[in-house]
């Protein structure tokens, strides 16, 4: 397994991958664990994860620093990401207990009560683009719903892998309690299938989460899958422009693109499209592309090679499809994955930027005529992930935010993941919930106790 700096594409180490009976080994030892650790009340289970907290805050250059390296995350947005990992364990190591309360239902018994208790060891499949906040985010709420986890993380990013168990051991947390598993995707199905597995969580591709889907159902066991999006990004006629044009580059190019819930289709009535077009150009061309390391670069390099030829050919093709070029749209001419912030404007069905989505910094500007045909326009995808409207009407932009088939609309703001609000899609973008008690819940055992 090796971990490929995409900035210069040199090797930065080779690890070793964990055989199929050292998978099984570790299983078994966190299967263990688990019954141990299932025992142990709210107030330890809090106190360690407050640590962990605290040791990722005073660690986040570090990581920052490996993120920079293994996927090119800048070190700003990868200190931005640590302290966020920390929010979400702060956030269960105080809320887990009340959300797992036991609830009262008055029914015909003396006593009658719903019990939220542990299923036990949980698969999370996890991505790179957002190497260490992906796997806090199920991490977190697992292990204080008194569940223990393996990571079978992107093979692209090792070393984030085992700093993430490093986390929790250093905090105290027991070292079978979650456990990194260096695999290839060749070994997950095995994983799935083994009985000390309960359920399993991923975060990927569509393809990855039919495959994680077909195996789960087949042993029984439940998933929660949060998978692609093409997010909507919708400009009405009376949006506030400044504060909507510049919130647009941002939500597009977080983590240069490559991100499940960047704004991806920006769907601008066609009173506004010039003006929106030329902000966007303006603001794209004026970022810097370049080291991660560096504290002055907006804009690292994609994660791979293959990732950005991948994204270029999409460009091309919806370019001979009639969309227009308006800025960026080749690989520029040095080592790394690195591409520039491209804008393409009049986009529309059958051109790839608008049917399919596109994981990189590339804006599809899609003219409409009202707020009518920007709903359709936005519901015009396979995915339903989030979605933003921008209007100073908040109350029609609430009416526009209900009827978008997505797991999440923000009304005038960016699209964001949050510890206390749900988080996760419809259509092809995934099933259940990750965040606030809607995800600590999703892995426990929901036990109807009658008392006669």
């Amino acid at each position: 397994m090796k971990a490929i700096n995409p900035s210069t594409g040199e090797l930065i180490k080779d690890y070793q991958e964990h055989t199929a009976e050292q998978v099984a080994e570790i299983l078994v030892q966190v299967d263990t664990e688990y019954k141990k650790w299932r025992e142990k009340d709210f107030a330890l289970r809090s106190e360690l994860m407050h640590k962990a907290a605290a040791i990722l805050r005073e660690k986040a250059d570090h990581y920052a620093r490996t993120m920079a390296l293994e996927m090119g995350k800048t070190v700003v947005s990868g200190r931005a990401e640590i302290e966020k990992c920390a929010w979400v364990c702060d956030y269960y190591a105080d809320n887990a207990e009340n959300f797992l309360a036991d609830e009262i239902i008055e029914t015909d018994a003396s006593r009658s009560f719903v019990a939220y208790q542990p299923i036990g060891t949980v698969l999370a499949v996890m991505p790179w683009n957002f190497p260490f906040w992906q796997v806090f985010r199920f991490a977190a709420p697992a292990l204080m719903a008194g569940n223990t986890g393996v990571l079978k993380h992107a093979s692209n990013v090792p070393g984030s892998a085992l700093l993430i168990e490093e986390v929790f051991q250093q905090a105290g947390f027991p070292e079978n309690a979650f456990r990194t598993l260096l695999i290839g995707s060749g070994l997950v199905e095995g994983v799935i299938k083994h009985e000390t597995v309960k359920a399993v969580t991923l975060t990927g591709s569509e393809q990855a989460g039919m495959q994680v889907a077909a195996t789960a159902g087949h042993e029984l066991k439940k998933t929660v899958l949060e998978l692609g999006g093409s997010d909507p990004y919708i400009v009405l006629e009376d949006a506030d422009m400044p504060t909507c044009t510049t919130t647009a580059a941002t939500a597009r190019l977080i983590n240069v693109g490559q991100s499940c819930i960047a704004a991806k289709r920006f769907i601008v009535v066609e009173s506004l499209v010039k003006d929106f077009e030329e902000s966007q150009v303006a603001l794209m061309e004026k970022l810097k592309v370049g080291d991660p390391l560096q504290e002055d670069t907006d804009i690292g390099p994609m994660a791979r090679e293959d990732l950005m030829l991948e994204l270029h050919e999409q460009v091309e093709q919806s370019i001979k499809a009639g969309g227009k070029l308006l800025t960026g749209g080749q690989p520029l001419d040095r080592p790394g994955a690195f591409y520039p912030p491209t804008v393409i404007g009049g986009c529309k069905p059958g051109m790839k930027v608008y049917d399919e989505e596109t994981f990189g910094p590339v804006s599809a500007i899609i003219p409409v005529k009202d707020a009518e045909e920007a709903i359709a326009v936005a519901n015009d995808s396979p995915f339903g992930l989030g979605g933003s409207v921008w209007s100073q009407d908040v109350k029609k932009a609430e009416q526009v935010a209900r009827r978008i088939e997505t797991g999440a609309v923000f009304v005038n703001g960016m699209t964001k993941s949050d510890p206390r609000l749900p988080f996760g899609g419809v259509k092809k973008s995934g099933y259940g919930r990750e965040l606030s008690h809607f995800g600590i819940r999703e892995f426990v055992n929901i036990k109807t106790i009658w008392i006669a």
